[in-house]
């Protein structure tokens, strides 16, 4: 990470302010600094300086006590300005509400960033389970609904440069071969729809649908329900909605 030069190097000081929003916010809750360091592994009198103008800004707090750390009230100003200014979110608002009206299941609109994707919209289930999304969620693509949909619009050696060989496995149900996720890959390719079968959340089946504004696409929604009340009729109904609702946002979305 070397400072800033005529070719357009990164400058240390802005990278390591970047990767410390990022830890904290990926970490919710408060932190020591000694954990901090371990993790970034910065200089512990260039971290200390770093929290002190973080705090001084707002963008990290403390505790009560003053000696722990976590995410500011600013950073979710940021956040939710990305989310309002998004044309795709805002094309979606109404799709979303209707498609959670049919179904009365989680619905949920995701961008795909990097090997993850991240949760722009959600509307919740009628049936008052715990929230399995919120916005500003990430979640491994490859064990997703949402993810698979997005990762079965890029060709199989874009898959492969994106993804290890190996891929975590947050349920016993994840498939955790690249090789075997392809496979999976170009069946959805064919149906038009993904399915997440208890891979990211146990208990919870996800049916998912690329948004094809662009390709490959980068958005994808998603509807989510538990397993228990999930009958072949149920999930024949729901495939018919999210495809449905894919059309729709297909042409609101086509000029973006």
């Amino acid at each position: 990470m070397a400072g800033a030069d005529a070719g357009g190097a990164q400058v240390k000081s802005a990278v390591r302010t970047v990767e410390l929003l990022e830890y904290f916010a990926g970490r919710p809750g408060t932190h020591a600094p000694a954990g901090v360091q371990e993790a970034v592994g910065y200089p512990k009198s260039s971290l200390y300086m770093l929290l002190r103008t973080l705090v001084e800004l707002g963008w990290v707090e403390t505790d009560a006590t003053g000696t722990r750390y976590g995410i500011g009230v600013r950073a979710l100003l940021v956040g939710t300005a990305y989310v309002d200014g998004d044309e795709v979110v805002a094309a979606s608002r109404t799709v979303l509400d209707r498609l959670a009206d049919e179904t009365t299941e989680t619905v949920d609109l995701a961008r795909l960033d990097g090997t993850d994707v991240v949760c722009l919209a959600t509307r919740r289930s009628r049936h008052h389970l715990r929230p399995f999304t919120r916005v500003g969620r990430r979640l491994p693509a490859h064990s997703t609904a949402l993810g698979k949909a997005l990762l079965a619009t890029h060709d199989d050696e874009q898959v492969r440069k994106l993804l290890p060989e190996t891929l975590p496995a947050p349920t016993a149900h994840t498939t955790t071969d690249r090789e075997e996720l392809i496979e999976e890959l170009r069946v959805v390719r064919e149906r038009g729809f993904s399915v997440d079968r208890e891979e990211n959340t146990l208990g919870l089946r996800c049916f998912g649908v690329a948004i094809p504004y662009r390709i490959p696409a980068r958005d994808a929604i998603s509807c989510s329900v538990p397993v228990a009340r999930l009958t072949p009729d149920r999930e024949r109904s729901i495939e018919d909605a999210l495809l449905a609702a894919r059309d729709r946002l297909a042409l609101m979305t086509r000029r973006l």
